[in-house]
């Protein structure tokens, strides 16, 4: 007997409220949080941060108070990057030895 499309919707909602609670409620009210890979409120914050530190680096000619903060906005970046889980690894490249 074949199921109505009723049904399976049923049964995916009731899955969901049973597996993510939280998600289910925040759905019903209207508001759903964004996954977790679409959150970037510390990787704004390790920027702001950065920026900070660097200005501070600048201002007081410190030349460790500048790299800290330009590494600091370098990993921010790397953070703030949409397509950071769907890049291929890196592998150096082969080496070949004279034979």
């Amino acid at each position: 007997m074949p199921r109505s499309d009723d049904q399976r919707l049923s049964e995916i909602e009731s899955r969901l409220r049973r597996d993510d609670p939280r998600f289910a409620h925040a759905f019903d009210t209207g508001r759903p949080r964004r996954p977790r890979e679409y959150r970037y409120v510390g990787a704004w914050l390790l920027l702001a941060t950065a920026l900070a530190v660097l200005g501070a680096g600048i201002a007081l000619a410190h030349g460790l108070l500048i790299a800290t903060g330009l590494v600091l906005a370098g990993v921010a970046g790397e953070l703030l990057d949409p397509h950071r889980r769907t890049r291929p690894n890196r592998h150096p490249p082969p080496r070949f030895w004279p034979r």
